[in-house]
């Protein structure tokens, strides 16, 4: 049997070379499996670190393909079936209007590994209509204040690797693609908070991330990006405060979702709205 999964083939050596690895070591956990297995093959992330992650989840689906077996877990304890959701926040919900000028001093702090991560994941947990969602691989979380009051959140990871409307617009051959997929950060959530009723918030908060987001992912994981997208539902929203920062509809995704097999459509077709950084972003997305 023959495997693709995430760029790379998975044949009958490198399921016999997992098979040795959990053989080799049959107290390991999962997450000790994985690191090995990164460190056995070199396999990294474009900032060095291994891709634990990902090959937790090679390792998994294999599993389930019955081509590798784990050894039993060492204990069940609570919590380890189902990710706990944060727990709500007590928040001033006193309403905040007026012109954007009125907002006073503006914060947008880089809130990934600090104490107001917790608040960040709370508030999206409560007040976004899709809920909280633990990102998977790179990611940046930006909590903005306005007079030492949250008033909205934006939420940035890893993009998808098959985007046919982005792709085309792009320009970019698959080997390009996968070379430099890394170089594009996606807008998962985007939250103002509801008693927040400023006008143009939303896309002045979307034009000042976009000068900083590029060293900040820099910062955190040793290269920058040069691409910004998104996805918008047009049963639910228009785009409004995109458009109005200047990203650009480039098309539809097809519904279908990444693991899809059937190629019929299951889920919301949405709009795909993309933001370059960079004005040769072609030139280095197609290197």
């Amino acid at each position: 049997m023959h495997y693709r999964y995430r760029g790379r083939d998975i044949g009958r050596p490198q399921i016999e070379s997992i098979t040795a690895l959990i053989a080799a070591h049959p107290h390991a956990k999962r997450q000790e499996l994985s690191r090995l297995l990164c460190q056995a093959w070199d396999w990294k992330q474009p900032n060095g670190q291994l891709r634990g992650m990902v090959c937790r989840g090679l390792l998994l689906m294999l599993h389930r393909a019955g081509e590798v077996t784990f050894p039993p877990p060492r204990s069940n304890s609570p919590g380890r079936a189902a990710r706990t959701r944060p727990e709500p926040v007590l928040m001033d919900e006193a309403m905040i209007t007026g012109p954007l000028g009125a907002l006073g001093q503006i914060e947008i702090e880089p809130v990934r590994r600090t104490a107001l991560e917790r608040l960040f994941n709370s508030l999206m947990e409560q007040y976004h209509y899709l809920g909280y969602e633990q990102p998977v691989g790179e990611h940046l979380k930006y909590l903005v204040s306005a007079g030492g009051r949250p008033v909205a959140c934006l939420a940035w990871s890893s993009a998808p690797r098959h985007l046919g409307a982005r792709d085309r617009f792009i320009g970019w051959d698959q080997g390009a693609r996968k070379r430099n997929i890394h170089l594009i950060a996606y807008n998962t959530r985007y939250l103002i908070l509801p008693w927040v009723k400023v006008e143009h918030l939303a896309s002045h908060l979307l034009a000042r991330v976009s000068r900083r987001i590029a060293a900040d992912w820099e910062k955190m994981y040793a290269h920058p990006v040069c691409l910004l997208e998104t996805f918008v539902d047009p049963e639910r929203f228009r785009g409004t405060c995109y458009r109005a920062a200047n990203w650009i509809d480039v098309g539809e995704t097809t519904g279908r979702g990444k693991d899809d097999q059937t190629m019929r459509a299951n889920r919301s077709i949405k709009r795909v709205l993309v933001y370059p950084l960079d004005k040769r972003f072609r030139h280095r997305m197609s290197a």
